[in-house]
Order: structure tokens, then sequence, then C-alpha cells
């Protein structure tokens, strides 16, 4: 187990599950959630795995830009792809597959990068070892 000092503590309030509503303390995310139509739900609204996928991207970009040295990652985009669906156990999981595109580097640059990122991005050590993370990197210089 990984132990930290907080150095920033997100805080939010979810009512009625899959079909409610979700809102953070500081109101920066204030919305009504909805089960996506491909699970039987209305879709049309945020879910859990939108969230999920959203901040995935978010912090291994960020954790390329603290691993990049002088690399250049300008335009670095990081594509994420976040799955849920029965398991084996006939419970719920979750699958992620990250495909990071950086122009500006070459094939192989690309690809210690992203295995560094990979290594010190919080949601990739969250999640290592309890679901599927699969990343790819893609270079293009």
């Amino acid at each position: 187990m990984i132990k930290i000092t907080p150095m920033y503590t997100a805080k939010a309030v979810g009512t009625g599950g899959r079909k409610g509503h979700v809102k953070t303390e500081d109101n920066l995310i204030d919305t009504d959630v909805s089960m996506p139509s491909a699970m039987g739900g209305n879709g049309g609204k945020p879910n859990p795995e939108l969230f999920f996928a959203a901040g995935y991207a978010a912090c291994f970009g960020g954790a390329l830009g603290a691993v990049a040295g002088d690399k250049d990652i300008t335009d670095a985009e990081v594509n994420s792809h976040v799955s849920i669906g029965k398991d084996e156990d006939g419970g719920f999981g979750l699958a992620v597959k990250l495909h990071v595109v950086i122009p500006k580097l070459n094939q192989a640059d690309a690809e210690e990068l992203v295995a560094k990122a990979h290594e010190v991005c919080p949601y990739s050590r969250a999640t290592k070892g309890n679901i599927e993370v699969e990343v790819t990197a893609e270079g293009g210089a």
C-alpha cells in the first residue's frame, strides 16, 4: 500500500447512484448522472466512467510533463478509454486503454516516456494489479 501526505483532497457527494446527482464541495462539478444507454440507462448525462476517463487522461498528461525533462511534449494527447463490464465472478469491473500520441518525439522516445509516466502517474499506480490497463505510445517524428 502506498502511503501519502495529502497535498489536496477533492470532496464530492453523490446521491441516487447512477441515476442521481454528483456535486463537488467547490461546486466545480454539479451535475445529474445517468447510466449509459449501452447499459440500459437513459444516457445523455455524465457517468462514472466518463469522469474516470477524463481524470485519468488529465493525470497521465501531468505525469508525462513530470518525466519529460527536456523532451518536447507540446501537442501530446492522452486518449483514455474506460470500459465497464461483467467480470468472471458476476460482478462488475473496469478496464482502461490509454493511447498516448506525442507528435514531436520519435517512436522509441515516445514509448520510453510513456512507460516512465505510467510508473509515476497516481491513477496508474492506483490501478496497478487491480484492473487491466493497456498503455500504448505513438510518436510522430
